[in-house]
């Protein structure tokens, strides 16, 4: 109550009493539309409709902050919450491997194990950079239980601004993240590789880096019109400046206990440089790497022979961060999709042809797709960008130059992997190798091409794609050289909407299996990359669990992910959170090796989950197919206000259609939308009809092994059962009286309602994740505190329906009621920071 809003008085008295109109019009069956009304009505009679709806910008404000000052709870009860110390920490993995005698196995596994998060800039989260600080430092305040410093923070969160005028730019994303890097994963990822080394390893020099970072700002170019190769270019410089005057931090602070003879100058020495490194425009640097690293080992060197080892951890915690980081601090992806390849490259074949070169016979594009792979296989020559007038083609030529250009600043490792998102054919990764070899890489190509597969058809074409590469003598020439190491990526978010819940998860699962028998045929080492969202609808949820039930059809030497939006802030947001979560990732890896016996699945399993995938896949087609689920989408639900937020530099949608076409949706809106509408529909769609097929023929009993079975079945329904958590149909149920939209309203709840009574009697729960009262109580509070800002968004829904249907719309008050929709989206997208 004491956020500083002078413009209307009594905000935070009024908010508690709309909040507690809304629970009890809701429990009478009350619509939005009258839950407002009443309200107005009992407490506030005398406002006028301005006053009226500035009180309810007002309210919106409010429980913006009231989530900030949620979240800033969580994170400081997390070490209480979570055992730091428990199953799936490294110290329980050390300590139950000792026990049974399992330690050198631990270790050989840590030598080739790796865990790589792959931060991205997808608009799931919107806090702007002010806000993040001020939760950090609510955060530490509320640790303290220092009310008069948690007292001014509030005040300057009142007064700070969460709205953006304007996107922002590919850039500003990347900077924004990059203060994760900086002041959280440079501290956790280096905490939890000293442990290793000097619990697990015992001091002994350790190879293998085991947890890296890749980065996507700036790098991600698919449907992103926005990200230049001068972009690229300066997010590569950013982050090595970050890195270098993060060296530049820690040699300070070691200055000051090193304080010996011989010692001291050395330190002095490289202060000098990494300060001059530090800020230099260009991120150019003074001292090479190597040789850094050889200053810090001869300092640990002198520390051990003459000053009896002192501060030896803090030295050898520095070197091992060298390893960990280098000059790059995060590996630098460029990802684009196939689509817009193969109209570039074909630009650049009829440009060269036109020109009279010979890298290509003129009669290329009649040539059948197995004869052009021959070719591009073999391709040899440099190619004059000068020739190249096209804009569009220019800047993805320009872009593999810039690969080649931070490899020679950064070292290798910064940029070296670009992968090829809605990859279908062969020919998708052949065109991209060529045009890497002409453009920068003739001698030798120092980039690995990880295929990305997304829809259902992709994933099941994808072992045969493989099998193709595998057998290409060029490209397995290259793939030597890379240490016979493929990634191949597969997306969750596109997959759950192509193909509903169960068959994206399966169809993944399955076809990592047939990816895993191909490349081994091969002798290929695979290392797959899971595209996974926040929610568990784009394949996040209990992500370690995922892991931990792989088995040993699957390939498990590294584990890869994508982390995004409310998953960074609220998985990996503060040094307890990342380093506990992180743990867990590690050592998912590693209990899936050691307990491989008991994770395959028998075939009698095997044949139930197929069957409830493909029941599943049915009835969410047949969904998805409905005359009304894209009208439903586009009129009754917010997905054409993500647009309008300017949380992220991407479009909202591929196409440059008026008209929305379902294959154009970008999986987040998608998500997003029916998280709004608390429907949540891609979270368990399908699963209720797939399950009552088994009630109905009195085989129930069958899916109730599988569960008791199968982890990755488990972990398949809690992850559901905290989607259907979130879903809250009360909000809605006024539609299901709608003349265009009722019948379509009643299907989604007759299913939710199908889902969430068969679940609870496949579990055996009497409440929804009843096993989980943390996460259970953390959705509560979090829905408790938007239920007014939701009311508010389908009120001004509603209003807007009601203004559009008259003869003459009052097009201000429409654009009045669409501010108060898109401002709703915020906090409820902030919110929903447990879905992680």
């Amino acid at each position: 109550m004491t956020l500083p809003f002078d413009t209307i008085t009594k905000t935070g008295v009024l908010l508690p009493l709309f909040h507690e109109t809304c629970q009890k019009g809701f429990t009478q069956g009350d619509n939005p539309t009258t839950i407002v009304d009443t309200f107005f009505k009992k407490y506030q009679a005398r406002r006028s409709k301005e006053s009226q709806l500035s009180l309810l910008f007002r309210f919106i404000q409010y429980i913006e902050r009231q989530v900030v000052l949620f979240d800033a709870i969580e994170d400081a009860s997390f070490p209480i919450v979570n055992n730091m110390d428990g199953i799936g920490t490294l110290r329980s993995l050390k300590e139950s491997a000792s026990s049974e005698q399992k330690l050198e196995i631990l270790r050989q596994y840590l030598e080739e194990f790796k865990v790589r998060i792959v931060l991205t800039a997808h608009p799931t989260q919107f806090y702007p950079g002010a806000v993040l600080g001020i939760i950090t430092d609510l955060t530490e305040a509320i640790k303290k239980n220092d009310l008069l410093t948690i007292n001014d923070l509030l005040a300057q969160l009142g007064k700070t601004p969460f709205f953006k005028h304007q996107k922002p730019t590919p850039y500003d994303e990347a900077v924004s993240l990059i203060w994760y890097l900086e002041n959280v994963f440079y501290k956790s990822f280096g905490t939890i590789f000293d442990y290793i080394q000097q619990n697990i390893f015992e001091d002994k020099p350790l190879s293998n880096d085991i947890i890296n970072i890749g980065f996507w700002p700036g790098g991600d170019r698919d449907g992103n019109p926005f990200v230049t190769p001068e972009i690229t270019l300066r997010v590569s410089q950013r982050l090595k400046h970050t890195i270098l005057k993060n060296y530049y931090r820690d040699i300070r602070q070691l200055k000051r206990k090193l304080t010996f003879r011989g010692v001291e100058e050395r330190l002095s020495y490289l202060e000098t440089k990494l300060y001059e490194s530090s800020i230099s425009q260009t991120a150019q640097h003074y001292i090479e790497l190597h040789d850094f690293v050889a200053e810090l080992e001869a300092v640990k060197s002198i520390i051990i022979k003459e000053h009896q080892s002192l501060y030896l951890n803090d030295i050898q915690s520095l070197i091992n961060k060298t390893k960990l980081f280098g000059y790059h601090f995060a590996i630098l992806d460029i990802r684009q999709d196939s689509r817009a390849h193969d109209s570039v490259f074909n630009a650049m074949v009829n440009v060269l042809i036109d020109s009279g070169s010979h890298i290509f016979p003129k009669n290329y594009h009649k040539l059948s797709e197995k004869e052009q792979v021959k070719l591009l296989s073999n391709v040899k020559g440099k190619i004059d960008l000068n020739l190249i007038k096209d804009d569009d083609v220019l800047k993805a030529l320009n872009t593999m130059k810039v690969i080649k250009t931070i490899q020679e600043s950064n070292g290798e490792q910064a940029c070296c992997r670009y992968i090829i998102s809605n990859n279908q054919t062969t020919l998708n990764v052949m065109q991209l190798y060529a045009m890497l070899k002409l453009v920068a890489f003739e001698d030798e190509l120092t980039v690995d091409i990880g295929p990305l597969f997304e829809t259902i058809t992709d994933l099941e074409n994808a072992p045969a794609v493989m099998e193709e590469l595998y057998t290409n003598p060029t490209y397995s020439k290259h793939l030597k050289k890379r240490g016979n190491k493929q990634t191949i990526m597969l997306g969750f978010s596109d997959g759950t909407k192509d193909g509903g819940y169960l068959m994206a998860n399966w169809g993944i699962f399955k076809a990592k299996e047939r990816l895993t028998e191909v490349s081994r045929k091969y002798g290929v080492t695979v290392l797959f990359f899971d595209g996974r969202g926040g929610p568990p609808a784009r394949g996040g949820g209990k992500t370690h669990q995922f892991y931990a039930s792989l088995g040993p059809t699957i390939e498990d030497k590294e584990v890869q992910l994508t982390i995004q939006g409310q998953t960074i802030s609220s998985n990996f947001g503060t040094l307890d959170s990342s380093q506990y979560n992180l743990e867990q990732l590690i050592s998912s890896g590693i209990l899936n090796r050691l307990n491989e016996t008991n994770l395959q699945m028998s075939k009698q399993n095997v044949k139930v989950m197929d069957d409830l995938a493909h029941k599943s896949y049915e009835a969410y087609v047949n969904f998805k197919s409905h005359p009304m689920f894209v009208p439903y989408l586009e009129r009754m639900s917010t997905l054409k206000y993500y647009a309008k937020t300017n949380i992220g530099s991407r479009p909202s949608k591929r196409g440059k259609s008026d008209a929305l076409v379902f294959e154009d949706l970008r999986a987040i809106p998608f998500v997003g939308s029916w998280s709004q509408l608390k429907q949540n529909v891609p979270g368990f769609f399908g699963v209720g009809t797939a399950l009552k097929h088994y009630e109905d023929k009195h085989q129930f009993d069958k899916v109730k092994q599988l569960y008791q079975e199968s982890s990755f079945f488990r972990t398949l329904i809690e992850n559901s059962m905290m989607s259907l958590s979130k879903s809250f149909f009360d909000l809605t149920k006024y539609m299901s009286e709608d003349d265009e939209f009722g019948e379509f309203w009643n299907i989604i709840y007759s299913e939710y309602e199908t889902t969430k009574r068969l679940l609870l009697k496949l579990t055996g729960y009497k409440n929804l994740m009843e096993e989980e009262p943390a996460g259970k109580a953390s959705i509560d509070v979090r829905e408790s505190i938007v239920l007014p800002l939701l009311t508010i968004q389908q009120y001004a829904l509603k209003k807007i329906q009601e203004l559009q249907k008259e003869k003459t719309p009052d097009k201000s008050q429409i654009e009045i009621y669409e501010k108060l929709v898109t401002r709703s989206l915020f906090g409820n997208i902030n919110a929903s920071r447990n879905s992680a």
